[in-house]
C-alpha cells in the first residue's frame, strides 16, 4: 500500500510540474497558450451546459485529432442508432483536437478536459454523472478514471494498442496496471496488444481491430471534392505529402526541385502558423500557389507545381487528388494517420520513425507502405514508382485492399457496449 501511495504522489507531482511547464512556455508556444486558454473557468462552462440536460450522459475522451478521428465512427453509431436520446459529451486533452473539431455536430457539447487533479476529476463527474464513457486509445487519466467508477460509469477503453516497454508491463508497474482495471471492457487493435494484457491479468478485453479504417472508408465513400485541387492536378501525376514536418519538407522540396519526371505536389504541413508557411514558401524553388490564394489567381494555380495547402481540415479530401502519397511526421516522434491515404489507392510512403504505427508494418510487410530513411532513398522510391505504372498501380490496389479487408471494428465494438449504454438505446447490429 506505501508503495501505491507513492506512486500515485509522483503521478500527482508529474501532472502538476506538467501545468508549471505548460505556464513557462505559454507566452511563447500558441499550443500552450490555447491549452491554457481553452480551460479557463472550464467549470462554469461545463455546469451551465448540462443544466437543462435531463438525458444520460455518454461521454467520449481523446487525446488530439488523429485520437477523434479513430473514435469518430463509434461516436457517430452511437448517434445515429440513439437519435436525441442521449447527451453526448466530447472532450479533448490538445489544442489540435478541440480548435479544429469544437463545433462537431454530432456531439450535444464539446470541450476541453482539465487537469488530472482529484478535485477537477470529482467536479467533472458529479456535473456530467455520465452512464458510459468511451476512452480512445491511449488515454489513461487517474483521477478521471477513479472518479468514473466511483460513479459506477461503465468504462470502456477502444482501439487500444499497447508494447512491451509501455509502464503496465515492468515490474514495477503494477500501480499503472490497476489503472487498466478501472475499464469495464478494452478494445485492442490487433492480437499482439490483447495477449500482453493478457499476461498480466486483464482479461475483459477484445480484438476489435482499429476504428480508423471504418472512418477512412466513409470518408472516400463520401465523394468530397475541392475545386482548387481538381483545377491543380487536372491530367498531372500527383504527389500529395500529408501532415509534414520541416524534415520531411526539406527532403520533398528538394526532390520536386530536382527531378526530370513530370510532377506536381499538394503539400499540406502539418502546422500552418504564419512563420512556417513563410519559411515552407522560402524553400520552394519552382513556381508555387497557396491554397487559399486559388481563386484569385486562377492561372498561377495552373502554372505552379506545389500547392502548398494553408488550410486545416482538408487533407483527408485531398488525398484523392494523389497517385503518390508521402505522410510525415517520420523524422520526428512518429507518422501521422497513413490510412487516409491508402483507402485512395496509392503506395504511401514515410519517414523511418513509424514502428509505433500498426498499420504502417503491416503496409511495410505488404510492399505499399515505404519507409525512407534519406533523400537518396526517398528519390529512388519516387524515381521507380513515377517511372513504372505498373508498380504504382499494383502497389496502390495492395493499399487499398488492406484497407478493406480491415473494417468492421465498429460493428464489433457496438456489439459489445449495446448491454451497457443507457435505456432507450438501441442499437441495432447492422
Amino acid at each position: 500500500m506505501l508503495k501505491f501511495f507513492l506512486v500515485r504522489i509522483l503521478y500527482q507531482i508529474s501532472v502538476w510540474l506538467y501545468y508549471a511547464a505548460i505556464v513557462v512556455v505559454s507566452p511563447f508556444n500558441h499550443k500552450a497558450s490555447l491549452w491554457l486558454k481553452g480551460r479557463r473557468n472550464w467549470y462554469t462552462r461545463l455546469k451551465n451546459a448540462l443544466e437543462n440536460n435531463r438525458k444520460p450522459v455518454v461521454w467520449i475522451h481523446c487525446s488530439s485529432l488523429g485520437e477523434f478521428e479513430q473514435g469518430r465512427p463509434v461516436i457517430e453509431a452511437i448517434r445515429r442508432h440513439s437519435g436525441d436520446e442521449v447527451f453526448i459529451l466530447l472532450s479533448f486533452f490538445s489544442p489540435s483536437g478541440y480548435e479544429i473539431r469544437k463545433d462537431y455536430p454530432v456531439a450535444d457539447w464539446v470541450t476541453y478536459l482539465p487537469l488530472d487533479t482529484p478535485r477537477n476529476a470529482k467536479r467533472w463527474t458529479d456535473t456530467v454523472k455520465p452512464a458510459t464513457a468511451l476512452f480512445i486509445k491511449y488515454e489513461f487519466w487517474f483521477h478521471f478514471l477513479q472518479a468514473a467508477q466511483h460513479n459506477e460509469t461503465s468504462l470502456f477503453l477502444v482501439s487500444a494498442i499497447f508494447r512491451p516497454n509501455q509502464l503496465f508491463f515492468k515490474w514495477y508497474g503494477s500501480w499503472y496496471r490497476n489503472i487498466l482495471l478501472k475499464f469495464r471492457h478494452i478494445f485492442t487493435q490487433d492480437e499482439h496488444s490483447a495477449s500482453l494484457l493478457n499476461k498480466i491479468g486483464i482479461t475483459n478485453v477484445s480484438v476489435s481491430g482499429d476504428t480508423r479504417f471504418d472512418r477512412v472508408i466513409q470518408i472516400a465513400s463520401e465523394e468530397k471534392t475541392l475545386p482548387e485541387a481538381s483545377w491543380f492536378a487536372n491530367g498531372h501525376l500527383v504527389l500529395v505529402a500529408g501532415s509534414t514536418w520541416e524534415p520531411d519538407e526539406t527532403l520533398l522540396l528538394r526532390y520536386i526541385a530536382e527531378t526530370k519526371f513530370p510532377l506536381k505536389m499538394i503539400l499540406v504541413p502539418h502546422e500552418i502558423h504564419p512563420s512556417r508557411l513563410t519559411k515552407i514558401c522560402q524553400s520552394i524553388k519552382v513556381p508555387y500557389s497557396l491554397f487559399s490564394e486559388c481563386n484569385e489567381n486562377a492561372n498561377a494555380l495552373k502554372r505552379a507545381q506545389v500547392l502548398v495547402v494553408d488550410k486545416m481540415g482538408l487533407l483527408s479530401t485531398l488525398y484523392r487528388y494523389g497517385a503518390i502519397a508521402y505522410i510525415g511526421g517520420g523524422f520526428g516522434k512518429g507518422i501521422h494517420n497513413i490510412l487516409e491515404a491508402a483507402v485512395y489507392g496509392m503506395p504511401v510512403l514515410f519517414g523511418p520513425n513509424y514502428h509505433k504505427a500498426l498499420e504502417a508494418r503491416q503496409m511495410k510487410e505488404l510492399g505499399c507502405g515505404i519507409p525512407i530513411h534519406s533523400y537518396n532513398e526517398l528519390k529512388e522510391h519516387m524515381d521507380q514508382l513515377i517511372g513504372n505504372a505498373r508498380l504504382r498501380e499494383n502497389l496502390g490496389e495492395v493499399s487499398a485492399s488492406y484497407v478493406r479487408e480491415n473494417t468492421g471494428a465498429t460493428r464489433t465494438i457496438l456489439q459489445h457496449i449495446t448491454d451497457f449504454l443507457p435505456a432507450g438505446m438501441a442499437i441495432t447490429h447492422t
